[in-house]
């Protein structure tokens, strides 16, 4: 019987040589290319046939999602009418690892005569669709990953891995930002991750566990233990933060004071806390916390003193925050 994880690792090693080989073959085209793509005034319209409409469909939606709109074309429903999604303001992205397939090859004298620009992406740089692109991106690989040497599979993954080379330098070149990507993520973890802001999830108003400098530690495990969240901010007599008090720090304190009831919450609180913004991420606030392995923060404006709220991890977590 055949060695079924040597045959998986001799598929990997292929298909990681024919996508590092790439490293070798760019140069000014995929410049020429990103600069096309990022002068398009309209759409970018990418099509494929069989495997690389796979990767078509796939580079359409990346392409999409970091800020280039872009759709994909199907070449045989093309030819059938479709073409009507091309304008002369938009750019066509064509694959082809052959670069002869009949299909895509019969969208050319359409896209030709709207004068629309053309950025192909094969592994045959002497085919037909490379000599009518306008930018030829050589995306050949050594051999394929079977032992036969003809099923796509190593020719894929580079066409693929292209793709996202040419997206992710699309996006870094028009300079979109992460808040921007979040526009078009909204849902799932992702968006959550990249939208929820710490003002999204805080405690607020009556909510906020609060004592004054002068509050017997009596008075004030009663604040912590109605509020419900293992801390209490301490402030002076206009209302700045000036320290906290944890369950972790009546813990302590009580190990060496017996008497800890009887103290005022300037004596045992923990001065200067880590603090967060209201704006900041809620991302941020978790990492924030996992950093300096705490579970709470109280929310202070930038420039000011004063807690507007507390966001605890489990607020962060039951968000969807991870």
């Amino acid at each position: 019987m055949k060695d079924l994880r040597e045959i998986a690792r001799r598929v990997l090693e292929v298909e990681a040589e024919g996508i590092l080989g790439l490293r070798h073959k760019l140069d000014s085209s995929f410049e020429r290319a990103v600069e096309l793509l990022a002068g398009c005034e309209g759409k970018v319209v990418v099509s494929g046939m069989g495997k690389s409409g796979i990767v078509a469909r796939k580079l359409a939606s990346t392409l999409t999602s970091t800020g280039t709109p872009a759709v994909f074309l199907h070449p045989a429903e093309g030819a059938h009418g479709d073409l009507g999604v091309i304008s002369r303001r938009d750019v066509a992205l064509l694959l082809s690892n052959s670069g002869e397939t009949e299909e895509v090859l019969l969208l050319l004298p359409p896209i030709k005569r709207m004068g629309v620009k053309l950025v192909v992406m094969t592994g045959n740089p002497n085919s037909t669709l490379a000599r009518s692109g306008d930018v030829v991106l050589d995306v050949g690989v050594p051999r394929e990953a079977c032992s036969w040497g003809i099923v796509p599979t190593a020719s894929v993954a580079a066409a693929m891995a292209m793709g996202d080379a040419l997206a992710i330098a699309l996006l870094e070149r028009k300079g979109v930002r992460p808040e921007d990507f979040a526009l078009v993520h909204p849902g799932g973890a992702l968006g959550r991750r990249l939208l929820l802001r710490v003002a999204d999830l805080m405690h607020t108003g009556d909510r906020i566990p609060l004592v004054g400098l002068d509050t017997p530690m009596r008075e004030a495990l009663v604040e912590m233990t109605t509020k419900r969240l293992g801390i209490t901010g301490v402030c002076d007599a206009e209302g700045n933060l000036r320290g906290v008090i944890t369950d972790g720090d009546l813990r302590r304190a009580l190990e060496r004071d017996p008497e800890l009831l009887s103290r005022r919450a300037e004596e045992i609180m923990t001065t200067d806390p880590r603090t967060i913004g209201p704006d900041a991420l809620a991302a941020e606030a978790l990492r924030y916390m996992e950093r300096y392995a705490i579970t709470c923060l109280f929310v202070v404006p930038p420039g000011q003193r004063r807690a507007v709220g507390v966001v605890h991890m489990h607020d962060l977590l039951r968000a969807g925050i991870a």
